[in-house]
This record gives C-alpha cells, structure tokens and sequence, in this order.
C-alpha cells in the first residue's frame, strides 16, 4: 500500500472513535464542539499506537479532541507572530531567519498546537506567492538561514517541495535550510516509503545543508517506523533535530522525558529544544506546567542523561525571543536570551521573582499565571 492510499484511513469524525472510546452524551457532544473549531484528524498509525484501556494514555491525549479545550483562557498569538509578518506567509522575527508558512495542513492535528488559529481550516496565513517570498529572502542579505514550515511542510506536494528547495538552495548567503515536520513521528510511512520525495530531498541536501526539525513527545513515539523515517533522511544526509513541548499529563515527569531525550540521541536525533507549553486559547488549561515545576522536572530529567542527551535548552517562546528558562534560586526564576527580536536583548541574563503558579512571562517580563 503507498502512503497516500494510508492517508484514507484517517480518523477524522468523532463518530469513528465510537468502537474504541466509551463517551457519554455530554463528553461526546463536547468532543464534537471542540473539533468544530479545532479539527480532529489522527492518520491510522498514530490512532493504533494508542492503548484504549489507559484514558490516560500520552497518545491518546496528544491526537484526541478533550472538553478541555472548551477553555478558552489564552491567545492564539502567543509569541507575535501577526508583528513580524512581511507578506502572508512569510516572518522575519530575528535577523537571520525568515519563517515561511508554507500551508495550514498537517497530517494529524496536535491538540497542543500553537498555530490553532490557522491549522486545518485558515489560509489567510499561508504563503501562496512563493516568487515574492524567495525574492524577499534573496534580496535581504542578513537572513542566512530558512525554517519551511506550517502546518507540516511534507504534506504539500513533491513538486512543490522541489520548487522552495531548488530555489532556495541557489541563495549564496543561505547557509542551511530548515523544514518543519511531525511527519517522522505521526506518519512516518510518507518520507521512507516515498524515494521521488527522498531523491528531491538528496539532490538539495548535497547542494545546500539542510535539518529537518521534528518533534516528538513521548517514548511511546520512537516507534521502530519512525526509526525508518529518521534512518531514510540520515541516509541522505539530513540531520534531525527535536523540540519537545513540556505539556501537562504527557511529558510532565523527570523519567518520560529522560526515557525521551536518550531514546532520541539513540535514534540519531538531536534534542534540540525543550519548549514550554504557549499559552494558546484553548490550550492553556489542558497542557500548560508552571514554570517552577518545569525547572525542577527539567533539571531532575537532565541528572539521568549524558552530555550529549543533555544538549538542549529549555525555553520558551516569547514576542522578545526565544528565552531560555535557565534555573532558580531560593527566590528568584533565572532567564537567559537565546534569541532576541531586539539587539538590546542579545545574550541578556535577568531575573523575576518566583511565582510558583506562573506559567509564562507577560510583555514586561514578568512571571504570570
């Protein structure tokens, strides 16, 4: 079977979970509230990895509309990213970066998603003007490196595909192309099964470096069909890195999220970021971890891994710049610019007062719930 025949066994209605999911009336009937909003969509290999009998099951939790996304508590913008749109499509937040969006489809639809404001039914925010887009990137020197992503950027067509990589890969001051995917852990069959996309993705490697950023959450993920995907891309030259999402009922705890982290570096795939949670509009209150649990989850985890395991930050991703949640003292949460929207930022330390229930920093830095 070809991945695109898997792709119509895809859970899409709450009606299909009725075989597997014990729901009462008013359970079933906030499932299906919630994925009018936010669409469901599971691919069959991600729906079989979950164990029914375990209600809290990280699969299940990670892929399966819940009543708590009735919430709305949160913003669907939550790191400015309407600010630093050039044209639809296209975002140049830090210098030497440009963020292309290059659809609004996934194969499944996280339920932690950050972008669920244009994931599964919004395209105002997608790039349809390709041209103008690689001319941006082209004309501004400074930009040394592209993230493709979405959505999901191996879901749009091989052709395609081959269109941003043959042009971007001519780009002299690019030094490497980046391209965003939870393809390699919810349906790894599309990139091992798939040689027209595997030769597409050799023949721009070989020309330009380039790193697929992928982001698995759980052990339960590192499935020998997702090993297939990764040694397919490893085979031709393409490194993955991970982000991770610290999410509340999933990866909360110091011994998932090592048995995570080292079960990657084994597969070959580097941790590359441990983000928390954004305090996205309707799923804030489902998967948000305050910031002082996170600290010591995260520390606690690194003390069980090797210094190769151990490579990433634990960050978050603020309108300012990606900040790296560095530690605490007795009475302080200690912060660190990774990336800074702003020059005054670069490699800033400061420090906020501990708030044992903040989950993030508001625009003034500041701890808040």
């Amino acid at each position: 079977m070809s991945w695109m025949d898997m792709l119509k066994d895809n859970i899409i209605k709450i009606e299909d979970l009725d075989n597997v999911l014990q729901m009462s009336p008013d359970e079933k009937q906030h499932m299906i509230e919630v994925s009018k909003r936010h669409p469901m969509r599971i691919t069959k290999y991600y729906f079989d990895l979950i164990d029914w009998s375990d209600k809290n099951d990280p699969i299940r939790k990670l892929s399966v509309p819940h009543g708590m996304e009735l919430n709305d508590a949160g913003d669907y913008d939550t790191s400015g990213e309407a600010t630093n749109t050039k044209m639809p499509g296209l975002q140049h937040k830090y210098t030497a970066t440009a963020l292309v969006l290059t659809t609004n489809v996934c194969y499944m639809y996280c339920r932690h998603c950050f972008r669920k404001r244009m994931i599964g039914y919004s395209t105002e925010e997608v790039n349809h003007r390709m041209t103008e887009s690689i001319s941006y990137i082209r004309d501004h020197h400074e930009i040394n490196n592209v993230l493709l992503s979405g959505g999901d950027f191996f879901t749009i067509s091989n052709k395609i595909i081959e269109k941003y990589l043959k042009n971007l890969s001519s780009i002299d001051h690019l030094d490497f192309i980046r391209l965003g995917s939870r393809t390699p852990v919810v349906f790894p069959q599309r990139i091992y099964l798939d040689e027209d996309l595997l030769n597409i993705l050799q023949k721009y490697a070989s020309i330009k470096e380039t790193i697929v950023i992928t982001q698995f959450n759980h052990p339960k993920e590192l499935t020998e069909e997702a090993k297939k995907a990764i040694d397919a891309l490893k085979n031709i030259g393409i490194a993955v890195r991970n982000q991770a999402v610290l999410l509340k009922g999933i990866n909360d705890d110091p011994d998932v999220m090592a048995k995570l982290l080292s079960g990657l570096t084994a597969m070959g795939v580097h941790p590359y970021y441990v983000f928390q949670c954004r305090p996205v509009r309707f799923v804030k209150s489902h998967f948000q971890v305050p910031l002082y649990e996170g600290i010591e989850i995260i520390s606690e985890a690194k003390s069980k891994l090797n210094g190769i395991s151990k490579g990433f930050r634990y960050a978050l991703s603020h309108p300012d710049g990606k900040i790296e949640i560095f530690g605490k003292t007795d009475s302080d949460f200690i912060f660190k610019f990774h990336q800074n929207k702003n020059d005054k930022d670069n490699d800033r330390l400061f420090m906020q007062p501990i708030h044992k229930t903040a989950t993030w920093l508001d625009n003034n830095l500041k701890p808040i719930e």
